[in-house]
């Protein structure tokens, strides 16, 4: 199965940490938050992976080659402008567009999430996309779900008066499993946004796009603090992600 993970971007908030690196290529316990989040996408399957660069990316090639020795194939694509999260996807269309269902996952997000088990809820239920998603309050991507987990509401950074009357406690979580179909909605060779863009306008369209409730373990690293909290979990072995020796 095909993945791609969005690792283009430059990780500002981290300020001097992601100065002169990547921010994929952060160590957590001494190895990569990529590496991490390859090994999970391997252990579920997805074993066909693409991965886009833009700042530095000789440091993220140097370090993968071609996935052999994670069990992997990785192909890279490179930006020269950024494209965003959608953008970056439609890029990868030809790679992604076949062979079924496909995983995009940022790539700052730390979790042993059980792909296995969301991707067979996402075929049950024939969805378009299915997010992970989590619960927290405050956040900047507001999901609202019925009582089948059916996405009805989307807001992507929502204003104080997007936020009245919106109860919802669920919030996306940078992860999704998508049929082929979803890259064909996605504008070519522009920057453009998933959570911003996309999601929204298929969601008032009635797309088939559910949520799927996070089981596992999830550490957005955007700042030190969540970096040292991600650290943590790996050492209390409270993120279980097998890597190679």
């Amino acid at each position: 199965m095909k993945a791609m993970i969005l690792s283009a971007g430059y990780g500002t908030r981290l300020g001097s940490l992601t100065r002169e690196m990547p921010k994929p290529m952060l160590p957590i316990q001494g190895r990569p938050l990529l590496e991490y989040i390859i090994c999970n996408l391997a252990q579920h399957g997805f074993n066909q992976i693409a991965i886009n660069l833009h700042f530095m990316p000789n440091v993220i090639q140097d370090y993968f080659g071609d996935g052999s020795r994670w069990d992997v194939e990785l192909v890279y694509s490179h930006e020269p402008e950024l494209l965003g999260t959608a953008g970056g996807a439609k890029k990868m269309e030809q790679f992604l567009g076949t062979n079924g269902d496909f995983l995009i996952h940022y790539g700052d997000i730390l979790t042993d999430q059980d792909f296995t088990a969301m991707l067979r809820f996402h075929q049950q239920h024939k969805a378009l996309a299915t997010l992970l998603l989590h619960q927290r309050t405050r956040s900047n991507s507001i999901v609202s779900l019925d009582e089948q987990r059916r996405i009805i509401g989307f807001l992507e950074r929502p204003t104080e008066e997007d936020r009245r009357g919106v109860q919802s406690p669920w919030v996306n979580s940078g992860i999704c499993i998508c049929q082929p179909q979803l890259l064909t909605e996605i504008p070519a060779d522009i920057a453009c946004d998933l959570p911003r863009d996309i999601f929204p306008k298929l969601i008032d369209r009635g797309e088939q796009l559910y949520g799927y409730p996070l089981s596992g373990y999830r550490c957005a690293i955007d700042s030190p603090e969540r970096l040292a909290e991600a650290q943590s979990a790996i050492a209390d072995n409270h993120c279980q992600i097998q890597l190679p020796k």
